[in-house]
């Protein structure tokens, strides 16, 4: 399990962005070419939380990433590996 963390972190990421575009899609949509100030707020609200489900993804994508760089380089010049 600890060896597919890295993968699955970056799975989770992948997942996290593609839910983000869709919520992104569903609820924010296009912007209004003339808005009330009310759909303002609604669009300005669910394009946040469309931006939070973006960086976090995103985030998490890096992350693991960047882990799976790291264990690789390690195992690489430790001189020892671990099946």
């Amino acid at each position: 399990m600890k060896r597919y963390l890295p993968l699955i972190l970056m799975g989770l990421g992948i997942v996290l962005v593609v839910s983000g575009v869709g919520y992104d899609v569903v609820f924010a949509g296009i912007p209004y070419q003339d808005p009330t100030p009310e759909m303002s707020a609604r669009y300005a609200f669910h394009s946040r939380i469309a931006s939070a489900f973006y960086m976090v993804g995103g985030g998490a994508v890096l992350v693991g990433a960047a882990t799976a760089v790291i264990r690789v380089a390690t195992r690489r010049f430790s001189g020892t590996r671990t099946p």
